[in-house]
């Protein structure tokens, strides 16, 4: 890869932040509907860390956080979708394509975009919980960890999104799969202990990758960090990250195949 190559990706990732932050609809699913669903939980279910089999946790708080970052980061991979849908649906895209720069840096390019508001997300309810109580366990170390597994959370999940904007180049289609976020975040433990839902959920999030990699974020913030809880997430988001470039990298062929 050549500087201009990477000069190209760094552009693109910057229009692609740029985007997002001057388009309501794209930055709402990132940063307020999850802040929204995160202060009524809290306020409403507090009292759940008082059943059985509840992890030991110093707030409900506490508990609820790795929810809320992964709630945006997949909202931030759908609409990361949605912008390269729309710039397909307006032509940008092609011009990208008939320009001499790598066809690569497409996708390279909406996904360092999708990592800045991933790190930006995290950034942001780490700092909402600390302000309204929250206690990370592991310190500044453990919040550099966090910071670092959403971060990887959104590029993994932001693939999935240009892969579906790519094969389908409507943005109409990836939006639409808005309410499937919420069915894959609701059979996780994301927001409540898999132990403590019932069948046949439990069974689902159990094997949910997104389960997985709510609990390797959660891990520093309530408890001591468990290297099984870390690995186990950092192999789901590497497996999401495999399926979304394997993915990513069939629906670019089957676009400049077709011609759209």
């Amino acid at each position: 890869m050549t500087r201009t190559d990477l000069r190209v990706i760094g552009a693109l990732g910057a229009r692609s932040v740029k985007q997002t932050f001057r388009r309501p609809q794209l930055l709402a699913p990132i940063v307020v509907f999850p802040s929204i669903l995160l202060a009524i939980q809290t306020a409403g279910a507090g009292q759940a860390v008082n059943l059985p089999g509840f992890p030991p946790v110093n707030s409900f708080l506490d508990f609820m956080l790795a929810g809320a970052m992964i709630q945006s980061t997949l909202l931030a991979g759908n609409s990361g979708g949605i912008a390269l849908a729309v710039d397909i649906e307006m032509g940008f895209t092609d011009r990208l394509l008939a320009a001499p720069v790598p066809r690569f840096a497409i996708v390279l390019g909406r996904l360092l975009g999708t990592a800045a508001l991933g790190a930006f997300a995290a950034v942001w309810f780490i700092a909402i919980g600390l302000i309204f109580g929250a206690h990370i366990e592991q310190g500044v170390p453990g919040v550099l960890l966090v910071i670092a597994l959403v971060t990887a959370s959104a590029v993994a999940f932001g693939g999935l999104g240009a892969a579906i904007a790519l094969r389908t180049g409507k943005a109409s289609v990836v939006q639409g799969l808005f309410p499937l976020v919420f069915v894959i975040l609701f059979l996780s433990s994301a927001f409540f202990p898999a132990n403590l839902i019932l069948e046949p959920a439990k069974a689902i999030a159990t094997v949910n990758p997104v389960s997985l990699i709510a609990e390797g974020v959660r891990d520093p913030v309530i408890s001591s960090l468990t290297t099984s809880a870390l690995a186990k997430a950092l192999l789901a988001i590497l497996g999401v990250a495999a399926l979304s470039t394997w993915l990513s990298s069939r629906a670019l062929r089957y676009r400049l195949r077709t011609g759209g």
